[in-house]
This record gives C-alpha cells, sequence and structure tokens, in this order.
C-alpha cells in the first residue's frame, strides 16, 4: 500500500494565532509543522500590564517555543530565524539563513507599535509595550524613576509625569494599571515623594473610541478615581526627552511617554507581494486566504477581518479562532474537499484598570470590578497553564 504523502505546513509566527495553528495542525500525524520565529519565546501581550506593574515577572508571561513544539508527537519543529522573503510562485520561505519549503503556509506575524514619522522625536523618545523587551526595558525605566524619586531629598518633590498617547484599549489599560501600581506602592510605604502624574492624550472626544457604552463610562470614571488626567481631541506633534507638545499648542514636562496611538503590520508584511489594504494590512478572503495563493492563509493582526462587511477589531481572542477556521480549511484543502467560510466575531472584551478592577462584556453581558478582574486573570492563567504544561513535557522530552 502507498504511503500517504504529509503536508508540509509552514506557521510564520509564535502568537496566539500561530500557536493555536501549530497545536490544531499537530493532531493529525500527516502534517509535519515548521514554525518560525524570530524570538526564541511566546509573548502573551495581554500580560504586558501585569509585568509593568510587577504582578509578574516575564517568565510568566512569556513561554519557550523550543520546548512548547518539542512537546508534539515529533511532527513540530521549530526555528529560531528571521523571515526575510516568500517566494510564492516556488513555495519557499526564505530566511536570514536557509529556504524551507511548504504545501501550505500560515502568515501570523502579529503588528507592532507604530511610530509616526511625522511626530518629530518620536521614535526616539517614545516607548511601546507590544514587544517583551521594550515592555522590559519600560519596566525598568519606570521602577528606577520611581526609585530615583524616592531618594529626592528636601520638603518638596517634583512628581514623576508619564504622558500616554493614545486613548484605545492599548493606552487606557497602562495608564490605568500604572496609576494604581503608584497608588498602591505610595500608600504601602511612608515616602516623602508620594506623587505620580499620568496624563492620558486622546485624539478623540471620548476615550475607547468605537467601543460599547458601558465599558467607555466606567474606564472613565475609573481613570478618574486613580487621578488620571484625560487630555481630549489631542494629538501629540513633536517630542524631546523631557517633553511632549500637543497640537493645540500645550508643552507637557515629562520623565518618559508610552506611544500607544496605533499599530501596522510587521516588517515582512510590506515586502510582500500581496493584496493590501491602506494601512498595509494583508487582505484575505471569507476563507482566510490571501488572495492570490490558494494554499497561503494570514491570521491574527497582520490581517483585516471582516464579518458581513463589518471590521472585527484584531485581539487574541479573534487570532485563536482564526487558527481554528485556517487550520480546519487546511485539512479540507489538502483533502479536497470545500472550505468553510468564517463566521468570526468577537466573543468578549475584558479591560485590566488596575489592581483587582476590570469591566467587560461577555457574551452581551455587562460586568465591571473584582468580578470582572477575577475573570480575566481566570482567563489569562487557563491560557497559561496549558501551554506551561505543553512546554514542560517538551523539556523532559530534551533533558
Amino acid at each position: 500500500m502507498k504511503a500517504k504523502r504529509s503536508n508540509k505546513i509552514i506557521v510564520i509566527g509564535g502568537g496566539y494565532g500561530g500557536l493555536k495553528a501549530v497545536a490544531n495542525l499537530a493532531k493529525h500525524q500527516n502534517n509535519q509543522i515548521t514554525l518560525l520565529d524570530k524570538n526564541a519565546y511566546h509573548f502573551m501581550q495581554t500580560d504586558v500590564y501585569d509585568l509593568i506593574a510587577n504582578e509578574k515577572d516575564f517568565a510568566k508571561v512569556s513561554v519557550d517555543l523550543f520546548t512548547y513544539c518539542s512537546g508534539f508527537d515529533g511532527n513540530v519543529s521549530f526555528y529560531k530565524q528571521e523571515v526575510d522573503d516568500i517566494d510564492f510562485k516556488n513555495k519557499k520561505v526564505i530566511t536570514v539563513v536557509q529556504r524551507f519549503s511548504y504545501d501550505y503556509l500560515i502568515i501570523a506575524v502579529g503588528a507592532r507599535t507604530k511610530f509616526v514619522q511625522s511626530i518629530n522625536g518620536l521614535k526616539e523618545h517614545a516607548h511601546g509595550v507590544k514587544a517583551l523587551h521594550r515592555a522590559m526595558y519600560f519596566k525598568q525605566k519606570f521602577e528606577m524613576s520611581l526609585f530615583k524619586k524616592v531618594q529626592e531629598r528636601g520638603v518638596t518633590c517634583k512628581p514623576l509625569s508619564i504622558v500616554v498617547a493614545g486613548a484605545g484599549l492599548s493606552g487606557v489599560e497602562i495608564a490605568a494599571q500604572m496609576a494604581s501600581f503608584a497608588k498602591e506602592f505610595y500608600c504601602e510605604n511612608n515616602f516623602l515623594c508620594r506623587k505620580l502624574n499620568i496624563i492620558l492624550v486622546s485624539s478623540s472626544k471620548q476615550i475607547l473610541k468605537g467601543m460599547d457604552s458601558f465599558l467607555v463610562e466606567k474606564s472613565q470614571k475609573r481613570l478618574f478615581d486613580l487621578e488620571v488626567v484625560i487630555k481630549s481631541q489631542t494629538r501629540v506633534t513633536s517630542l524631546t526627552k523631557q517633553s511632549v507638545t500637543l497640537n493645540n499648542g500645550e508643552v507637557i514636562s515629562m520623565d518618559f511617554m508610552i506611544f500607544a496611538g496605533g499599530i501596522e503590520p510587521n516588517g515582512l508584511i510590506y515586502k510582500l507581494d500581496l493584496d493590501k489594504n491602506e494601512k498595509g494590512f494583508l487582505n484575505i478572503n471569507s476563507f482566510l486566504q490571501v488572495r492570490e495563493h490558494k494554499e497561503v492563509f494570514a491570521i491574527g493582526d497582520c490581517a483585516t477581518l471582516y464579518n458581513k462587511g463589518k471590521f472585527v477589531a484584531p485581539t487574541a481572542d479573534v487570532a485563536e479562532q482564526m487558527a481554528d477556521i485556517c487550520s480546519e480549511n487546511i485539512m479540507r484543502l489538502s483533502q479536497n474537499k470545500a472550505l468553510k467560510e468564517h463566521n468570526i466575531c468577537s466573543r468578549g472584551i475584558l479591560i485590566a484598570l488596575g489592581r483587582r478592577y476590570a469591566v467587560g462584556k461577555v457574551l452581551n453581558m455587562h460586568i465591571s470590578g473584582y468580578f470582572a478582574f477575577l475573570m480575566k486573570k481566570i482567563i489569562e492563567k487557563v491560557y497559561f497553564i496549558k501551554l506551561d504544561r505543553h512546554s514542560k513535557k517538551g523539556c523532559e522530552k530534551i533533558f
């Protein structure tokens, strides 16, 4: 009997969507899966605010991709290599080291903070937190700044000032988490220096533009209670090491700035000759394929997803749902079966607004306070435990 030919599948990107796709496809022993990523770890971006606020260390917000992939039954390989280009005609992924052939390809490279070129000094003096190394650097700088303020002597102490540019989900969460952490820090320690100024700059009239009114109102009140200053309908036009200038002419002194004013696709996407929208994200069809190649799929933040003409915001939940549909369609394609159209929508949202407080909308129900916080923590914990157990299994095989 002739042996069944294996499917060579490459997944580019070890984010939420990429790992879920690997786990789904690895269930079929006929699949030989290669995961490629320039980093050796999976970074849980939903936990980054806990990292900065000292609720978790970096080991609890990351998973080793070598051990994770080793935890499968011999049909998953991981290579820490950055993809430089893709030869779609010959079905080859080109890294800086070698070339990999594929039958099916999943592009899941995610997105990065967009440092707008028109804002003078932004790239030189602002921080992003979407990448683990950036989050770690900011965490260290934040803590050192607090320490320096504590060291200051005299009857007065200049407050630590932080500007957060962008009042979307990321900007609101980080402003609230930092304000909450600082408030608790000062309450538990009898230091002379007891003030932290956080300014949240919003280009819109309200924070969390486009979100449910309950989430907006609850988040706004929480920020007010945490003494976060919100500057609405303003934009950052330039910054130096010590100040931020707004479009209304106001100059704000600051110790550092977090930029959460938008995202863009990761660098590889710009190199690919594929159909993209006006912001550079990949356009995909209802089966999650890129429009030019039926064997190539794109999932997660690097792709633009619509459901019945309505834009679906990129989240970890949406990326995992995309991975489920994408994995199923690869198996259907390999078996010459009809593909499945997606019907993906957000199953809910939970917004962390400081220690022991969150707001959310889950299955069309509004929740807030400690219960919402607890639900968010449980979801994050379950996700980490699942990956960690698999990683431990791989570690036992290696050692």
